[in-house]
């Protein structure tokens, strides 16, 4: 068995061999395209250990070729791959050694890597999440040129039927005119990339059993069950709720010195998609769960709206455990809640 680190850059890569004794026996720089991909693979076999950090997104394609080879692989975590982060000489050819170096001796922090498919929904929601963020920023450019002259909609939504006649009916000089037309035609555009993306959101959710248990969930509509479905994966990787809250990052923070020990704010350590879902998800839960709003105002005496809605969250979270643990639906007493959302998902 052979150990290789890779260190892995958009362009070039580079990769270090060394065998179980730690003797470095080969080490070469590759593009980080199919063909040096490919030539990386022919100097490797099944027998070998291949590790690599998780950057960005760089490293899918080279994880998936290894994978498709039946090489095994191991995604290092570089926020706790702490022997790199603190090296005094930091150069790719000695972040390789280093990655093999540490596999050689089973100290790799691990991510977890879903399969394929899995992966493919992420980036499905994720994309989702991009273009809607993508609209909130040319919807806000809209507000400040009528916000700039003053205006004032009589409708409650800018965006509406009525109120895109009234925004095309302004009176503005020719710049502003330019720019509004634009904005709108660029918030129209968005709005038909979302409905085709959400109709393939709607296909995939439909055919996932956990999206169906999740949407038994009061604040959970099919993007946030499908979301949450994506981040979590399975969910026997967590053996108790505990596990789960912890790898979202809504865990409270704990610091000990001696017998002195306290609490701080969340980690925000771990999933940044599923906190943000779960935060999302509560804001609606209170408004429409009689449990979880009785818990919101209880935390929201003592603690503010901002605490208490992270409570909730969490609250949440700890939920989606039990009832993807055990195979249940979320008993709330809104009963009818789940009907209509199912028959939208098979619609």
């Amino acid at each position: 068995m052979r150990y290789v680190g890779v260190d892995i850059g958009k362009w070039k890569c580079r990769a270090a061999v060394m065998n179980p004794e730690g003797v470095l026996i080969d080490e070469f720089a590759f593009n980080n395209d199919h063909q040096g991909i490919e030539d990386l693979a022919s100097r490797l076999t099944t027998e070998d250990r291949v590790v690599m950090e998780s950057t960005g997104s760089v490293w899918e394609t080279l994880y998936n070729h290894l994978d498709e080879r039946h090489i095994p692989v191991v995604l290092a975590n570089p926020l706790k791959t702490k022997a790199i982060a603190s090296a005094r000489i930091k150069t790719d050819k000695v972040d390789a050694r280093i990655l093999a170096h540490l596999l050689r001796g089973d100290l790799v922090a691990e991510c977890y890597v879903p399969p394929r498919e899995l992966r493919e929904i992420r980036a499905l929601v994720r994309h989702r999440a991009g273009l809607v963020r993508m609209r909130s920023t040319v919807k806000n450019r809209v507000h400040a040129i009528v916000d700039q002259h003053g205006l004032r909609c009589g409708y409650s939504d800018l965006f509406g039927k009525r109120s895109l006649e009234w925004l095309r009916s302004l009176d503005l000089g020719a710049l502003d005119r330019l720019m509004l037309d634009n904005h709108l035609q660029h918030v129209e555009s968005l709005n038909g990339q979302i409905r085709r993306v959400d109709e393939m959101i709607r296909s995939r959710a439909s055919l996932d059993e956990d999206v169906r248990l999740l949407l038994s969930l009061t604040g959970v509509d099919v993007y946030t069950a499908l979301l949450i479905r994506s981040e979590i994966g399975s969910i026997s990787r967590f053996p108790d709720y505990k596990r789960l809250v912890s790898w979202a990052g809504l865990a409270p923070s704990l610091h000990q010195s001696g017998t002195v020990e306290y609490s701080g704010g969340i980690t925000r350590q771990g999933s940044r998609m599923l906190r943000w879902a779960m935060v999302e998800s509560a804001r609606t839960a209170v408004r429409h769960d009689e449990r979880m709003r009785v818990f919101y105002e209880r935390v929201k005496r003592r603690r503010g709206d901002g605490k208490a809605v992270v409570a909730v969250a969490c609250k949440m979270l700890k939920v989606i455990w039990f009832m993807l643990s055990r195979r249940e639906v979320y008993q709330s007493r809104n009963e009818g809640r789940y009907g209509v959302k199912l028959k939208s998902l098979v619609r």
